[in-house]
C-alpha cells in the first residue's frame, strides 16, 4: 500500500468521524506524492505522520447564564496544530456546526496557509458550538467571558494568537480580550482583529476579501486577462463576502450576487455595497430587506434553488468568489459555472469546494485559487497587526493594503513555481500544498524531533 495511503488510513482509524478533517488531509496528502518521491528524507523523518497530528488539542466546557437566568452549556475547542514556523495562529469560530472535526480541518489548512504567507506564524484554530445569532449583547459578553476563563491559560503573544472567524467579529474579540487582560493583568497583542481604538490594524477587516480578489487579479494577469467590466458572483454576506464585493468594485468588476443561509440576491446592476454594509454590519438583518431598497434586484430563497445546487453558482459570470463556508460548491455547481462561461474561481472561504468540484476546475485548467492560497490575506494581515503591536506603531491603510497586495502576489508566484517544478504550472492546488508543506517540513527537520 502506498505510503500516503497508509498514513491516511491511520488517520481515519485514530480520529474517527471527522469527515471535514479527512477531506482536508486527503487533498494535501494526495498532492504530496510527487514531492515524497523526489525527497525521501521527508518519509525518513516521518513528517507526514507528525504533521497530521496536532501538537496540542484543548477541549473544554463553557458554562454561562442567559438573560432569563438559565444556565447554558457549550463546548469549546482550541487545536494548536503546528508551531514550526512561529506561534500558533488561526481564528475562533462560533457556530452550531463547530465540532472537533471542523476545528481540526480548519487548523490543518491553517498550517499551510500561514506557511504560504512567508510570515513567521504557525497553524491553529478554535471555536465553540455557541450560536451568537439571536443573542443579546449581554449574553454574547457573558459567553465570551466564560469562554476566555479557560482559553486564557493556553494563549499568549508568543504562544498562540487567535483571531476572528464566522460568528466572531470585533465585538466578540473585544469581550474576549477584555477578560484575558483582566485574568493575566497584562495588555498585550494576544488577539488580532481588534478594534482600531486599542491595537487593531487598518485593513484587517478587509483583508481576506481583498486578498481573494488580489489573488484572482494575479491569476488572470498571468493569462493576460482582467476583472475589469466582468460580472462576478460572490457567495455569503459576511465580512469576507462584503469586502470581496468592495475590492471587485475597486477593480472595475461587477459583483452581482451575495447570499445568506436563507437565500440570495441577484443585482445585475452591481451589488449596492453601502446598502449591504448597512443591512449586515449595522442592522444585522436578512437579505430579504435588500430588495426593498433595490427594486430591480431579485431575491431568491433557497427553496427555489435547483435541487442539489447552490443558486449563486447558477448565475452566468466570468469569475466566482466562494466566500461563505466549507463545501458550499459541489460538482453540479462547478459544472454550472463552467457551462455558463466562468473562467476564474478564487476561494475566500475555507475549503468551500468539494473534492469533485476541485478536480473539475483543475482538469479544465481554469484560473482556480484554492482557499489556503487565495484567502491567506486575512491571516497575513493579522501577522502585520502582530508586528505593529510588538513595535508599538500604526501603519496607514495604504501601507497595509500595499503589503497585502504584495503578499498575495508572492503566494501566487510561490504556488506557481512549485506547480511548475512538478510539471503542472496551472495546478495551484498542487503548488500551494507542496510549497506550504515543504516550508513547514524543512523547519520541522531543522528543529529536531520535538
Amino acid at each position: 500500500m502506498p505510503y500516503v495511503k497508509e498514513v491516511f488510513n491511520y488517520l481515519k482509524r485514530t480520529s474517527p468521524s471527522q469527515s471535514e478533517f479527512y477531506q482536508a488531509a486527503e487533498e494535501v496528502l494526495e498532492s504530496l506524492r510527487p514531492l515524497m518521491q523526489k525527497h525521501p528524507e521527508y518519509r525518513d523523518h516521518k513528517i507526514i505522520e507528525r504533521i497530521v497530528e496536532p501538537e496540542r488539542q484543548i477541549f473544554f466546557r463553557i458554562n454561562w447564564v442567559d438573560d432569563h437566568g438559565e444556565i447554558q452549556v457549550n463546548k469549546g475547542f482550541r487545536i494548536e496544530f503546528n508551531s514550526a514556523l512561529g506561534p500558533y495562529k488561526g481564528g475562533i469560530r462560533f457556530h452550531p456546526s463547530v465540532n472537533a472535526g471542523v476545528i481540526k480541518f480548519l487548523g490543518f489548512e491553517q498550517i499551510f496557509k500561514n506557511a504560504l504567507t512567508g510570515l513567521q506564524i504557525g497553524g491553529g484554530k478554535g471555536g465553540s458550538d455557541f450560536d451568537p445569532k439571536g443573542k443579546s449583547n449581554n449574553e454574547i459578553m457573558r459567553f465570551c467571558q466564560a469562554f476566555m476563563t479557560e482559553l486564557y491559560r493556553h494563549i499568549g503573544p508568543n504562544t498562540d494568537v487567535p483571531a476572528g472567524d464566522i460568528g466572531v467579529g470585533a465585538r466578540e474579540i473585544g469581550y474576549m480580550f477584555g477578560m484575558y487582560k483582566k485574568l493575566v493583568n497584562r495588555y498585550e497583542g494576544v488577539f488580532t482583529g481588534k478594534s482600531l481604538n486599542w491595537g487593531g490594524s487598518l485593513g484587517r477587516t478587509q483583508a481576506t476579501g481583498y486578498g481573494s480578489v488580489y489573488f484572482a487579479k494575479y491569476m488572470l494577469e498571468a493569462r493576460n486577462e482582467t476583472l475589469e467590466g466582468k460580472k462576478c458572483v460572490v457567495s455569503g454576506s459576511g465580512n469576507v463576502a462584503i469586502y470581496t464585493i468592495e475590492k471587485l468594485h475597486h477593480l472595475g468588476a461587477i459583483p452581482i450576487t451575495c447570499s445568506d443561509s436563507k437565500g440570495m440576491i441577484i443585482d445585475e446592476e452591481g451589488i449596492d455595497l453601502e446598502l449591504l454594509k448597512e443591512l449586515k454590519e449595522v442592522k444585522r438583518e436578512r437579505l430579504t430587506e435588500y430588495v426593498k431598497h433595490r427594486p430591480n434586484a431579485k431575491y431568491i430563497p433557497v427553496e427555489e434553488y435547483e435541487a442539489g445546487t447552490n443558486g449563486v453558482y447558477s448565475v452566468p459570470c466570468f469569475a466566482a468568489f466562494p466566500s461563505a463556508t466549507q463545501n458550499e460548491l459541489n460538482l453540479k455547481d462547478a459544472q454550472n459555472l463552467l457551462k455558463n462561461g466562468c473562467e476564474c474561481v478564487s476561494e475566500g472561504a475555507n475549503m468551500p469546494s468539494t473534492p469533485e468540484a476541485v478536480e473539475l476546475f483543475v482538469e479544465k485548467k481554469i484560473s482556480y485559487g484554492p482557499g489556503k492560497a487565495a484567502n491567506a490575506g486575512g491571516v497575513a494581515t493579522s501577522q502585520l497587526e502582530m508586528a505593529q503591536n510588538a513595535s508599538m506603531v500604526k501603519w496607514t491603510f495604504e501601507e497595509v493594503d500595499a503589503k497585502l497586495s504584495q503578499i498575495m502576489k508572492d503566494i501566487f508566484d510561490t504556488a506557481t513555481e512549485a506547480a511548475s517544478e512538478f510539471g503542472e504550472p496551472t495546478n495551484l492546488v498542487l503548488g500551494a500544498n507542496i510549497a506550504g508543506f515543504k516550508k513547514v517540513a524543512d523547519a520541522m527537520i531543522e528543529q529536531g524531533l520535538v
